[in-house]
């Protein structure tokens, strides 16, 4: 198999997994890769700034080895980027807002994976400081962090869990999840990245989340909505999923308290907490062509423009009117 370095570094055991789990043959991956890459012409609106076999190669882990399937997959993460330029203008570890949000833990990322060789992300809902981070930066941060994950072929096979931990979320914090932010962060994790999520999991969720959950379940698909577990503060049931030694004591796990600052020192070397210039090189290079105007000249005239969120006085407001409708806060407050 003359492609087989593209499984480079992977365990006997993994590379049976992605056969097994994801149809992956070694024998004609080149080919696999190939036919995904000849649809790109099929979508001349859309930029592929990247398309290596290693890439390409995330997307059909993704998809299970159904080409069209990735391929759509591909398309949707340039278009996401594409149409939320502003997300991405500064996408690395270093943008002032980014930083703040991996200093203050989101996301949290174990340093040990799961019984299942996956990557276990947290978020501790209730340390979102909303005159600090706005909704947009923390998904900012976690769409890097995953960025950076994905480059380890193991995760593009075994994926991640993510566990929130909803405790001491305030209903005014709730408050500010609009159906639209929400909307974009299923459409950047669900619809547009090539990871495998195994499990998202809600822990000590007061009812205002369950509602929140109920309204936003209609943008879910049937594949991602079984994978979503509502633990309230059952970790019983969690403990069923993940096992307690891969969890720290937060969740009843036997592992040392989550220490904040774990994920940012990892992206941000030893010196997270000074103001250094910092890049990181595989994810940057990509991501510098999308501030190209010419991508805005030629991107036609777009109906829905997405909100730019901007913090004013620690509230989330939308400069925009194509939204409006859909940017009334969930429960309104008196």
């Amino acid at each position: 198999a003359e492609m087989t370095h593209l499984q480079a570094g992977l365990s006997p055991e993994t590379i049976e997994k992605a056969r097994l789990e994801l149809n992956e043959n070694p024998d004609i991956l080149h080919q696999d890769i190939q036919q995904v890459r000849d649809m790109i012409i099929t979508r001349p609106d859309i930029g592929f700034l990247r398309t290596d076999d290693a890439f390409i190669l995330r997307f059909l882990r993704a998809r299970k080895f159904h080409q069209t399937e990735a391929f759509r997959l591909l398309a949707q993460y340039f278009q996401y980027r594409q149409l939320n330029l502003d997300m991405f203008k500064n996408f690395k570890a270093d943008d002032p807002g980014i930083k703040r949000a991996l200093t203050d833990g989101f996301p949290g990322v174990l340093e040990n994976r799961d019984h299942c060789g996956r990557k276990i992300l947290l978020l501790f809902a209730a340390n979102w400081d909303q005159s600090r981070n706005s909704f947009i930066d923390i998904l900012r941060a976690i769409l890097l962090s995953l960025e950076v994950l994905i480059e380890d072929q193991e995760l593009q096979i075994n994926g991640f869990i993510l566990i929130i931990d909803w405790s001491n979320f305030s209903f005014k914090q709730a408050s500010k999840l609009t159906p639209s932010i929400l909307k974009l962060a299923i459409e950047g994790l669900q619809d547009s990245f090539p990871a495998r999520f195994g499990g998202v999991h809600f822990v000590n969720q007061p009812w205002y989340i369950h509602a929140l959950y109920t309204l936003i379940k209609p943008f879910l698909k049937d594949k991602t909505r079984k994978r979503i577990f509502l633990h309230g503060n059952n970790l019983n049931s969690l403990h069923q999923l993940i096992h307690p030694e891969c969890l720290p004591s937060e969740f009843g796990g036997t592992l040392p308290p989550y220490d904040m600052g774990t994920w940012a020192r990892t992206l941000l070397g030893p010196d997270y907490s000074d103001e250094n210039e910092y890049t990181h090189t595989s994810y940057n290079a990509m991501h510098v062509k999308h501030a190209s105007s010419n991508l805005e000249r030629d991107a036609s005239p777009k109906p829905m423009k997405r909100s730019q969120s901007v913090v004013e006085a620690g509230t989330l407001k939308h400069e925009d009117q194509g939204e409006s409708e859909n940017t009334q806060p969930l429960l309104a407050l008196d």
